[in-house]
């Protein structure tokens, strides 16, 4: 039988490459993700094992809040003496790092995206990592050295000025060298400025500080004692740990924040998996139904129900195995596709050379394997169950009681992906459970979509077929018929195309979403007239810009907003906290306040709170109660809780504190945004000019935006964030289209004759692909709108969810019917190669088929 199997493999190489090839772009992702988070990865341990190289041991704050969110608080310069005085200590050295941005001669900002803007002091060997291909290090306060790959991408050479801004207002520098991690050549787009150490110390407002020591332990002493007598001699707030475990902690805090990256490629791979797994069974049963009479044959000749079983399984498992193999290796190509990708949205991560684990290999053939051999089940399962005999007379296997089962399993399917999707929505609690609640649903729904589409495929394929009809006339009737001939057939194979158009739709809702309750929320809380910012969105900026903007002339008030995070008792996790100036908050912005006084923020005290009303609630906090919080410096401090607000828009932290106790008790000197009023009869224009000469002159890290600046900004992060998503999601819809073309090539194998019949009674090519098309853009189409239904639900399920948030439901309509006329055109396209097939069949070869 596994003889007869592979030789019908063989024989039927189109189908079995086709089939394939869903199982390949699957795996293909998968392999794609793990070799790309991998790589990261490996050049993240490279670098920072080349910074630490010279050094034994590294003293560095101790890490109380873990999140990117907080500053570690620099320690006083005074401990280096006391370091250098440790016994087995040869050399040690301190240090500063901070964001500097470095801008060119025409001002514009070399980094650019999300890449970060990096300042370091200069270190002395042997502790020193770079290697100088130009110019020497930085020699005054007057020099900067800059790193390679910048200085290559823009033109810079030793000599040239740069200006570079960092919390304090920005100065004129000499390029005097230009400088690389030992042979680590880029750093994934980010820009580097290595200062002397006092420059280093003015810029980032470190003066008498540092955020670390190297140590170089002397010959014949141990580290291990060296580092015990460290710990003794420093205080607690210090943490003393070999250069290897201190390069180890940065790297894996780099794949920690990034780990999120590869949850979600996998995410996106294992979509385009679940896609394929729709197309593997519908070819299985296209093929099954197709081969009655050879496994009726067979059966006959005394092959067993158990062989017949077998023999499906096999070709499902030489099929899935093979394109796994391939997938595994199309992989590596794939990653460097997905480091463009990303890298076309200003997200350039170092990727050097190619790293691919055993873990790659044996989870991409599993996976594969596995999803194939399971989606073949039913159909191997199906083969068993036709009588020799009536396989033999090509009888049809009665289904109306199986119909009307697999009726009832989709429609309890269904409800059931709502109820999960539901609890996950309004009920679980932690971002995992909701994703995993929310994931199981959609599943579930997708499923029960899928069975229960099949009873749907006559009344939409009417619909949809009756202006083809019109138009066309017989060849437009003909194909909306082949759609109705095999509902079930129609409905997998409009299934697969659901399912990424669902979540297409689904994403695109929410975004429509996110962006009307920003839009909202700024019309109607924000009272002020303009926002301070950093360049990339996302950095803080200097509390000095807020304080030089208030001198201004025709500025009414400078609010500013800090932002930190901490641990608060009784709570898992860290929670963000802000700081809010109650002199001047409610001059530019009008709280909605839920309980407590409406002057509560006007009065808030330096140990007061203020709440986000559904984060108060799920944590079981309440007007009165009093919240202790742990906080970056290892200090526990109670905040009473004063009142609540509505988090419209989600620009709040979980809790909100007075300006000047976040900034002394969290450790956070730098703004997160400043909201500016103006003067009353100022003219905005005016003093937004005015200001803005301010900024580039002294913060260029700094811009500021009116009301729609600041709307049109969000948005164009939205949409960015939006069209990554759309080519993530591309791949499932390239998956289900290869369906379509699939199952086009089986039905049109399926009616040889029937063709030839056609074109022995007159119809021309033209018209016989034609139909083909016709009823390829049908069938498109009936994933196009089941996709909208399905997606416009789960969108609307989460945007009741988020309404405590400000969310409100928005139907973006020209969008969704973009969507529906991108399917249409995709099906048309999807059938050329099926209907130039069917066009050119010889007519009597055909008339003669069986």
């Amino acid at each position: 039988m596994t003889a007869i199997t592979i030789r019908g493999l063989w024989t039927r190489k189109l189908r079995a490459g086709l089939t394939a090839l869903a199982v390949l772009l699957g795996v293909m992702m998968i392999s794609g993700t793990y070799v790309f988070t991998d790589t990261i990865n490996h050049s993240f341990d490279r670098i920072f094992e080349t910074a630490n190289k010279g050094v034994d041991i590294k003293v560095v704050p101790h890490k109380t809040i873990d999140t990117e969110k907080v500053q570690q608080p620099p320690f006083s310069e005074s401990l280096l003496r006391r370091v250098e005085s440790a016994r087995g200590v040869a050399k040690a050295s301190g240090g500063v790092n901070d964001i500097a941005t470095i801008f060119d001669k025409n001002g514009k900002r070399l980094n650019k995206g999300g890449a970060p803007a990096l300042m370091f002091s200069a270190s002395p060997q042997p502790f020193n990592p770079l290697t100088y291909s130009a110019g020497h290090a930085p020699g005054n306060a007057s020099e900067v050295t800059l790193d390679k790959s910048t200085a290559d991408k823009h033109g810079l050479k030793v000599g040239d000025t740069v200006r570079i801004g960092g919390k304090v207002p920005a100065r004129r520098y000499r390029i005097s060298g230009l400088a690389k991690f030992g042979d680590v050549t880029q750093f994934g787009g980010a820009t580097m400025a290595i200062f002397t150490l006092p420059e280093a110390q003015r810029i980032s407002q470190k003066r008498g500080q540092l955020d670390e020591i190297d140590v170089a332990v002397a010959k014949g002493a141990s580290t291990r004692q060296v580092t015990a007598e460290l710990r003794g001699l420093l205080p607690r707030t210090l943490e003393v740990k070999t250069g290897a475990q201190d390069a180890k902690d940065q790297a894996n805090d780099i794949q920690k924040n990034l780990s999120f990256l590869n949850t979600l490629l996998l995410a996106f791979a294992g979509i385009a998996l679940f896609v394929g797994a729709f197309i593997i069974f519908n070819t299985f049963s296209i093929t099954v139904a197709q081969r009655t009479t050879e496994f009726g044959l067979l059966r006959t000749m005394g092959a067993s129900r158990r062989q017949i079983m077998r023999s499906v399984i096999v070709e499902a498992l030489i099929i899935g195995l093979g394109a796994s193999i391939v997938g595994l290796f199309a992989g590596i190509l794939m990653a460097k596709g997905i480091t463009a990708l990303f890298k076309s949205f200003s997200i350039d991560l170092p990727s050097q050379g190619t790293v691919v684990l055993g873990r790659t290999v044996i989870v991409s053939l599993l996976v594969g394997t596995i999803v194939t051999v399971v989606a073949g089940l039913s159909p191997a399962r199906r083969a068993t169950r036709v009588p020799p005999l009536a396989a033999l007379r090509h009888d049809v296997m009665p289904t109306g009681r199986a119909g009307r089962r697999r009726t009832v399993l989709a429609t309890v399917l269904t409800a059931l992906g709502v109820v999960l999707v539901a609890i996950g929505l309004f009920a679980a609690s932690g971002a995992g459970g909701v994703l995993g609640l929310m994931a199981l649903g959609a599943i579930a729904i997708f499923i029960g979509v899928a069975l229960l589409s099949s009873r749907l495929v006559a009344p939409i394929a009417s619909a949809l077929g009756w202006p083809l009809e019109k138009l066309r006339g017989l060849t437009g009737r003909l194909a909306r018929e082949n759609t109705e001939r095999n509902p079930s057939r129609t409905a997998v194979t409009a299934a697969a195309l659901m399912i990424g158009l669902a979540l297409v739709t689904f994403v695109t809702v929410l975004a429509a979403g996110l962006r009307a309750s920003i839009n909202d929320t700024v019309d109607k809380n924000f009272a002020g007239d303009l926002v301070l910012s950093n360049q990339d969105n996302f950095s803080p900026i200097p509390a000095a810009a807020g304080r030089a903007v208030a001198r201004v002339p025709g500025v009414a008030a400078v609010s500013p907003i800090n932002a930190s995070s901490g641990k608060v008792k009784g709570v898992s996790g860290t929670t963000s906290v802000q700081g809010l100036d109650p002199k001047t908050f409610t001059k530019v912005w009008k709280p909605d306040v839920k309980k407590g006084p409406a002057s509560v923020i006007d009065t808030l005290g330096p140990r007061d709170a203020v709440l986000v009303d559904d984060w108060a609630k799920s944590n079981h906090f309440s007007v009165g109660d009093r919240l202790a919080i742990e906080t970056p410096l290892a200090k526990t401090i109670v905040l009473t809780v004063r009142g609540t607000i509505g988090n419209n828009g989600g620009l709040f932290s979980s809790v909100s504190g007075n300006y000047g106790t976040v900034k002394r008790e969290f450790h956070q000197p730098d703004d997160a945004n400043d909201l500016i009023k103006t003067a009353p009869g100022a003219n905005v224009k005016t003093v937004q000019a005015r200001i803005n000469s301010l900024l580039d002159a002294r913060f260029p890290i700094v811009k500021s935006q009116n009301q729609q600046q600041f709307k049109d900004d969000f948005q164009k992060q939205v949409d960015q964030i939006l069209y990554l998503v759309y080519a993530l999601l591309s791949l499932s819809i390239i998956v289900s289209l290869f369906g379509i073309v699939n199952t086009l090539v089986l039905s049109i194998h399926e009616r040889t004759r029937e063709l030839g019949m056609m074109r022995a009674i007159g119809t021309s090519r033209r018209q016989v692909r034609r139909i083909v098309r016709y009823e390829s853009l049908i069938t498109a189409m009936i994933g196009g709108v089941l996709g909208l239904a399905v997606g416009l639900l789960l969108g609307a399920m989460t945007t009741v969810a988020l309404k405590d948030q400000g969310f409100t439901l928005q139907i973006p309509v020209v969008s969704l019917l973009i969507f529906l006329v991108v399917a249409g055109i995709a099906g048309v396209l999807a059938a050329i190669p099926p209907a130039r097939r069917a066009s050119r069949l010889n007519v009597l070869e055909a008339l003669a088929y069986e």
